[in-house]
């Protein structure tokens, strides 16, 4: 909104006192919340922790989630669930939809049966010998099933839980006042000096410039003793306040991964067991990893992370995800299936490296965007929500004391017992696991070892390296007179280059169904269930048109999860938020120069209202 407008419409803005606000509804605000409700409620119906701002009242606590359901997750998960599990101590897994114990863990590798994978000869001479083996060595399914998998990536005595349908569980267990407040985006957090009292909602009415349209409703500012930031890696929020504060000496945030999901209702002669868990490296291109994980009910969740490391600057998620489908060891399992929904979520995977500041002067940081993912053993959710049991006992004890939510007060009260215990420690094991893959498929799978074995004390180095150009990729496989003519014919037709590039590398068509193999648009419509409301701004949009302009290889339109980014007449990409997934792909897929000092590329990805819209994710 420009200044005028704000002007006209600033005396209208409505203030709301609470205790503690919270943005963001995921695993880390469930941890949070879940600890924090039962001291405002004990057993006998009294309230241990009254209201600083309504006195004689209990604590007013307010979460204000984007997504139009508080189940609107993208992600099918495995994880150990320690912390879960010390929560809800009697926790009946089936007492959660679509959840269930952890049973038979498989590691996989696939070999290329289509051969227009891009292997190392290091990979191609081992693929040489594993196809020499005898039959009893190797599947008949082009692929090997590992016979020993490391310690590290076991979730035994874990869960394979539906993100989505665990948050409404979650939600439904809460005790006390805390309010839950659904389809609310927080525009940014209010900072005074160096403190934060607080959010503001974003403005409803305008047009997707942001200026006010009739009905124009000004976001209300929403004051608070604690703000708690929950809003994931690529949350508005958090990177504000990174921008406001700035980000520990050394931090990191170049590892990032885009995770591309389906739910699938197996087919009926499918007889894999609920809790099957399947893990698979190799293919399509050795960088990239998927997983398959059965809940109960012949229902699987599936799908492959496309990471940082990953070379090809026309990367592409789905497309890739629908050959990782194809191959005949994962096929045989899925073949007659029928796509439930579909989702992609971005991955911080910088782990201990990439966190920021986790408090400071009325505000604390819990979750992904703390820096809380382990990226050795790929999990996340049970790290998150310790986080949030972490920040809320911390906050009872300084409730409890009287003590203001200082940055002193909360490092010793939080930070601390953040410090002292396993996400500490396991997270700087982890630190490094993943710097090998900027070498190589190989060195970085040798580095991840490493790193297991040696408890963090040993990792193989590697550094990020600029993406090359199409032509440096693709130059042993299509001429450049041939990546010209592809790209004006893609420009022409306002289409991401990537189908027509693999299709020239030697890629097969993949071959709808109609049920399962479909195009992206398809998924989006049948199994993404986006929408977008009316009345919000758009929240991308490409700060330097100039930078686009002088861009050749456009990333962000390559991976761009819902194809909402496509090219434009100018050479400035143009956007549909109606196909937006919310997945912030584009924010850490963008190549040009960064701003502010720091790597954050031309896209602003502010707060918006929309996304998937599907509880089983």
């Amino acid at each position: 909104m420009n200044s005028d407008s704000e002007s006209q419409f600033v005396e209208e803005r409505l203030t709301l006192e609470a205790d503690i606000v919270c943005v963001g509804f995921g695993p880390a605000t469930g941890g949070f919340l879940t600890t924090l409700s039962r001291q405002m409620v004990l057993p006998d119906g009294t309230t241990s922790l009254e209201s600083s701002c309504a006195p004689g009242m209990p604590l007013q606590v307010l979460c204000y989630e984007r997504a139009d359901d508080l189940g609107f997750g993208v992600s099918g998960a495995v994880t150990r669930g320690r912390s879960i599990r010390a929560s809800f101590p009697d926790l009946d897994p089936s007492a959660i939809p679509m959840a269930t114990k952890v049973g038979n863990e498989k590691l996989v590798y696939l070999l290329d049966p289509v051969g227009a994978s891009r292997r190392s000869a290091s990979l191609r001479i081992a693929d040489r010998i594993i196809r020499w083996l005898p039959r009893a060595f190797r599947s008949t399914h082009q692929a090997v099933e590992v016979p020993w998998t490391p310690a590290f990536l076991h979730k035994s005595d874990g869960l394979v839980l539906s993100i989505g349908q665990f948050n409404q569980w979650v939600a439904s267990q809460l005790l006390g006042t805390a309010q839950l407040w659904p389809g609310v985006p927080v525009a940014e957090a209010l900072v005074e000096g160096d403190a934060v009292v607080g959010v503001r909602l974003m403005d409803q009415g305008t047009d997707k410039a942001g200026v006010p349209e009739p009905g124009f409703m000004p976001g209300m500012d929403v004051r608070a003793a604690l703000t708690v930031v929950a809003d994931g890696p690529v949350g508005a929020v958090g990177r504000q306040l990174d921008d406001a504060f700035g980000v520990p000496e050394g931090h990191s945030e170049h590892d990032w991964a885009v995770g591309m999901k389906m739910v699938v209702e197996l087919p009926e002669s499918i007889d894999l067991e609920p809790g099957t868990v399947i893990h698979t490296f190799g293919y399509p291109e050795p960088e990239i990893f998927g997983f398959l994980y059965v809940h109960p009910d012949r229902i699987a969740s599936l799908g492959v992370f496309v990471p940082s490391s990953f070379r090809n600057p026309s990367r592409t998620a789905y497309r890739t995800m629908q050959h990782w489908m194809l191959h005949p060891y994962i096929w045989r399992y899925l073949k007659g299936g029928r796509l439930r929904s579909w989702g992609a979520k971005s991955l911080q995977e910088s782990g201990r490296r990439g966190e920021p500041h986790l408090v400071g002067n009325g505000y604390a940081r819990i979750g992904e965007g703390s820096g809380s993912t382990n990226v050795l053993t790929g999990s996340g959710v049970d790290e998150a929500w310790m986080t949030g049991v972490q920040l809320a006992e911390g906050v009872i004890e300084l409730m409890r004391q009287g003590k203001p939510f200082s940055k002193e007060n909360l490092d010793r009260a939080y930070v601390q017992r953040r410090r002292s215990s396993w996400i500490e420690h396991e997270g700087r094991i982890a630190a490094k696991a993943r710097d090998g893959f900027q070498r190589g498929a190989v060195l970085g799978l040798l580095g991840m070892g490493l790193t297991a074995f040696s408890g963090g004390r040993l990792s193989v180095p590697g550094k990020q390296r600029p993406l090359p150009s199409l032509e440096e990729y693709f130059g042993d496989r299509i001429t450049r007179a041939e990546i010209q003519e592809i790209r004006q014919a893609c420009n022409a037709s306002g289409s991401s280059l990537h189908d027509a590039l693999m299709d020239k590398s030697g890629w097969p068509e993949i071959p709808f169904d109609g049920q399962l193999l479909m195009s992206h648009q398809d998924a989006l419509l049948l199994g993404g269930k986006v929408q977008a409301m009316p009345g919000y701004a758009d929240h991308v949009r490409f700060t330097d048109p100039e930078s686009c302009k002088a861009c050749s290889s456009k990333v962000c339109i390559e991976l761009c999860s819902g194809e909402a980014i496509t090219p434009g007449l100018d050479g400035v990409p143009q956007f549909d938020r109606e196909k937006c997934v919310h997945c912030g792909a584009c924010l850490w897929n963008c190549t040009s120069s960064g701003r502010n000092g720091r790597d954050l590329g031309n896209i602003a990805f502010t707060s918006g209202a929309g996304g998937l819209h599907s509880a089983e994710n």
